[in-house]
């Protein structure tokens, strides 16, 4: 089996090569860049499983790197290196499309967690099965609910007429939401189920990606008729589903 190609983008030369070297014990194979540009035009080749990306770049900005992936669809998960301070532009990376942050200073242990955890989401070799609502002929992976249609095969939903794009992590817990409809699932759920975490950490992770949801499922985000908040507990998906004729 071939080494799942890591991109690292990282102008600090002593942690780019660290990172390089203890990447490569755990079984990776490791592309570097030391600039914005450089790491853009590296991160659009194929092949790639997985990109870190540090903010502070020259050149060009983690962000703006981050930006033009999307923007050009490339899906390749990204997690996010950053330092303390940078909470704003943590969350800005979030609504991006990045599918995971670590703080500096980090240890090896944490990274190559945080590292294995997307990957097994990204690696999925199949889409799980989306349970269907009663009485709903979905096709396997379409969702029709009033004045919304979830398509979990394009990972897009669309509402009023718009199509909004669904990230990977967004398109999940989608899933699972819908999957369970009219049942709480818990933060700690999500992040298991969909994150891969073993050891939960304390993120607003699971927040901050619902929030992003909400953008593109709710008409009105401040009130809610899909997805709810069960305060204390978790989320709640309510809408009913429509019922061929």
């Amino acid at each position: 089996m071939n080494a799942t190609r890591i991109l690292v983008i990282e102008d600090e030369p002593d942690l780019r090569e660290g990172l390089r070297h203890n990447l490569e014990l755990e079984g990776f194979a490791i592309d570097t860049a030391a600039d914005g540009k450089d790491g853009l035009r590296r991160a659009r080749s194929d092949g790639l499983g997985l990109i870190l990306l540090d903010l502070m770049l020259p050149g060009l900005s983690g962000l703006e790197v981050l930006r033009q992936l999307r923007d050009g669809g490339s899906v390749t998960p990204v997690i996010i290196v950053s330092a303390k301070g940078q909470d704003r532009d943590k969350v800005a990376g979030l609504e991006l499309g990045a599918d995971d942050y670590i703080t500096k200073p980090f240890t090896l242990t944490e990274l190559t967690a945080r590292v294995r955890a997307v990957l097994r989401r990204a690696q999925a070799k199949e889409t799980p099965a989306v349970a269907a609502p009663a009485g709903v002929a979905t096709g396997g992976a379409v969702l029709r609910f009033p004045e919304l249609t979830i398509d979990f095969k394009r990972f897009t939903v669309t509402r009023d007429g718009v199509e909004h794009q669904l990230s990977r992590y967004e398109a999940e817990i989608l899933r699972m939401l819908v999957d369970r409809r009219g049942e709480v699932v818990s933060r700690q759920d999500l992040l298991r189920k969909v994150w891969g975490y073993v050891h939960l950490p304390t993120t607003r992770t699971v927040d901050n990606h619902i929030a992003r949801l909400r953008k593109k499922l709710e008409d009105d985000v401040e009130n809610p008729r899909h997805v709810v908040t069960v305060h204390g507990l978790g989320y709640r998906f309510e809408s009913a589903p429509e019922i061929p004729s």
